[in-house]
């Protein structure tokens, strides 16, 4: 960018034919007054008169600069013009600015005019600097750039904003925002994380499902009520409160109107039309509350027989949108009866990391919408054997050890079992199944059930194994009454060699297999007979994680001007609330990862997160659409308290179902989800700390996934404006920090 004073006067003399001329202005100023913004108004054709109510409203490019440009017919390259401020809402009282008027010749500015003087009233000064920037461009690179800006609708890279950049430090404002005020105690700021979630390090196979058919002084009880699986175990750690499936309704063939063609949905109790088609069977989904989940024509009574999509498996449908539930129903629908339901079984010797991948896979899914049960056949051993098993009840020539030892595993897998066919989507077998005889036991009880694919986790890291006895020996309940750390250790690895000397590696049926994956540096996946779209995401997954620890801070947008006013949607700048919070996430960010030079900050394409984001100095900005806030649709720009004056329904529709609630023509929460896969993802792969600046709905569903919490929870999550919730990514799972600002 040059200034005025620099540009080249011989501009002017180039061939028009060569193209036109394309005119940058920029105004910059850190003292910042109220809510006025630059204006330009001049002469005719580009500025459209001196009329001040008339003038063009230069754009916020960043926290202290506005900018506009232009291009400029080849008859008209000599321009008058001058800058004025004007107020955010409305046209008066106009400030013009001190001085001549500004002569445009060719692109240049004659003189030296870097700057602009405005007066306010009570004779106060205000100063800008001003820079201008003209380039030749011919027609078709002009167009180019309009075709683009069609396609993408990103307005940041209008503004000049490039996707992807690497910040150099800024210099702080010294009102409001000097370094003195914004001195940084992390410990004065944390605050308590919410009470549901976890405090410190939590062993992975305390968060499984809890054992329906054992009782907590391991005798056998099979005459559990299947209700029971609801309730949470909450002195074993376990929680099993998880969201519910799709609902799919089969309307009563009493309920069919032949003559208008409607169909009634009980469970949301509105009509939609459908076409009547003689012998036609469809399934058809709509994830926007008031639609219903299925249509069936009236003349296609075995509708229901055929698909058996009856009472007893319509939880097997997931709750996401889109690709998600499009998936699940070609998977049913085109396969046999046992794939609507996927066992996936772990294999591996122990400290292999194969019950923090089966946890990290079951929260994914989860999440996704798939009705997912963490089934781990150590706890089943430990309710019913107890936690004092010496290694000796691990020796492959210990006939007594492995009867009891398949016994836990055909119960677990009994139980696994019973919850799919009580509409259970997929389960996680989390064992060592270390013997091909073992496998061979339960692809039998699954026969029929359930589709199995083996999960098998490889590492030849010792140190990586090394760490992972450790923690084994911290960790497990199996040594929580062993006071002694080195008796502990020396027992497990006493363990881990019995299950060595008979460990058969996986050759048969559907596999994945994981080689040195757990470190993230590389190592190989293999798969073998893996099929449907369910398998390949879940192998995606797979390719995608790790657990080498670091740290990912989710942070609202600086206050808004629109949450001033209580406006959803939109693409306001930020208050002055919210610059001075930008400026404090800066410092925050400055020291809390002052060694980590290959974080990354990760913003919306929205002006309120790249402004917030702005001040952060030395780490690269990446801007993602699939962070931008929830599409409110035609509500975008209306406060709640309008929603619900003039349009009633859809105010009370969202009340009765935010997570599934979709704004007409625009989004719902479920909709957002699917979105972020490809964010989440990308976390999952990241080995280094990332800042995601977003928005309320966006982080809701983001913090979703790591806290693992239910899909229903989502939308009613506390997401606080000026606080960074951190959390903390290692081999001990998952724990946060929340840290406010101001």
């Amino acid at each position: 960018m040059g200034t005025a004073a620099s540009m080249n006067a011989d501009t002017s003399s180039e061939n028009h034919a060569g193209g036109q001329l394309y005119v940058s202005l920029k105004m910059e100023n850190y003292s910042l007054k109220g809510e006025l913004v630059p204006h330009v108004f001049g002469s005719a054709p580009l500025v459209g008169s001196w009329d001040s109510s008339k003038a063009l409203s230069m754009e916020r490019e960043s926290t202290f600069m506005w900018e506009l440009s232009f291009v400029v017919p080849p008859n008209h390259e000599t321009l008058d013009f001058k800058f004025l401020l004007k107020p955010k809402h409305g046209n008066v009282p106009c400030i013009v600015e001190e001085g001549p008027n500004r002569h445009l010749i060719g692109g240049a500015l004659p003189g030296d005019q870097n700057s602009a003087v405005f007066k306010v009233p009570g004779d106060e000064v205000l100063e800008y600097k001003v820079f201008i920037q003209a380039d030749r461009v011919s027609p078709f690179d002009l167009a180019a750039s309009w075709r683009v800006y069609q396609e993408n609708f990103q307005r940041s890279t209008v503004r000049g904003i490039p996707d992807v950049s690497i910040a150099s430090v800024t210099e702080a404002s010294n009102e409001n925002g000097s370094p003195a005020s914004l001195e940084l105690d992390i410990e004065h700021y944390v605050v308590p994380a919410p009470s549901s979630a976890n405090s410190g390090p939590v062993y992975a196979a305390n968060m499984t499902e809890t054992p329906r058919s054992l009782t907590r002084t391991g005798i056998f009880s099979r005459n559990d009520s299947s209700s029971d699986s609801s309730h949470s175990q909450k002195d074993l750690g376990a929680s099993v409160d998880r969201p519910g499936g799709m609902e799919v309704i089969v309307p009563e063939t009493a309920k069919l109107s032949l003559e208008s063609g409607l169909v009634e949905s009980k469970s949301v109790g509105t009509f939609s039309n459908m076409q009547k088609h003689e012998g036609h069977r469809g399934l058809f989904v709509d994830r926007g509350v008031g639609s219903p989940r299925l249509l069936k024509s009236a003349s296609s009574s075995t509708f229901a027989l055929d698909v058996k999509l009856d009472s007893e498996s319509k939880n097997s449908m997931p709750a996401a949108a889109g690709a998600v539930a499009a998936g699940a129903i070609a998977d049913q629908m085109l396969g046999p009866k046992e794939d609507r339901h996927l066992a996936i079984v772990l294999v591996g010797l122990p400290a292999r990391g194969k019950t923090f991948t089966a946890a990290k896979l079951t929260r994914y899914l989860r999440w996704l919408g798939h009705d997912t049960k963490h089934f781990n056949v150590g706890k089943y051993r430990r309710l019913k054997h107890g936690v004092n098993q010496t290694a000796d009840f691990f020796r492959g020539d210990n006939a007594e050890g492995i009867e009891a030892r398949n016994e836990v595993a055909a119960l677990a897998m009994e139980d696994m079992i019973s919850w799919m066919q009580e509409g259970g989507q997929v389960g996680i077998f989390d064992a060592t199944n270390s013997t091909r005889k073992r496998r061979n036991m339960l692809m039998k009880m699954a026969e029929g059930e359930c589709k199995i694919i083996f999960l098998e986790t490889l590492c030849n890291d010792r140190s990586i194994i090394e760490r992972n006895i450790r923690l084994k020996v911290q960790q497990s309940p199996d040594y929580a009454e062993e006071p002694d750390f080195e008796a502990g250790y020396n027992d497990f690895k006493v363990r881990l060699e019995n299950y060595e000397k008979v460990y058969e590696p996986v050759e048969e049926g559907s596999y994945i297999k994981m080689i040195d994956m757990v470190s993230g540096n590389g190592g190989q996946i293999q798969v073998n007979n893996i099929s449907g779209y369910l398998p390949g995401r879940i192998v995606f997954f797979l390719v995608n994680t790790h657990l080498t620890p670091r740290p990912i801070l989710l942070t609202r947008h600086g206050e808004s001007r629109d949450n001033v006013r209580g406006r959803i949607g939109g693409d306001s700048a930020i208050s002055d609330s919210g610059e001075l919070y930008a400026k404090k996430l800066a410092n925050f960010v400055e020291r809390r990862l002052k060694n980590e030079k290959a974080a990354s900050i990760w913003t919306s394409t929205l002006q309120r997160t790249i402004l917030t984001a702005s001040p952060i100095g030395g780490f690269p900005k990446i801007q993602w659409r699939a962070l931008d806030e929830i599409n409110a649709g035609v509500c975008d720009g209306m406060t709640y308290e309008e929603i619900k004056k003039n349009m009633p329904e859809e105010y009370e529709s969202r009340k009765k179902d935010k997570l599934r609630y979709r704004y007409p023509r625009g989004e719902s929460y479920l909709d957002v989800i699917q979105r972020l896969e490809p964010v989440i993802i990308e976390l999952e792969r990241q080995r280094a700390p990332v800042v995601v600046i977003s928005h309320q709905a966006v982080l809701r569903a983001l913090y979703a996934y790591f806290a693992d919490r239910p899909l229903k929870e989502i939308p009613h999550i506390e997401m606080p404006l000026h606080t960074i919730i951190e959390i903390q990514m290692g081999v001990t799972g998952v724990q946060e920090k929340r840290y406010k600002l101001m």
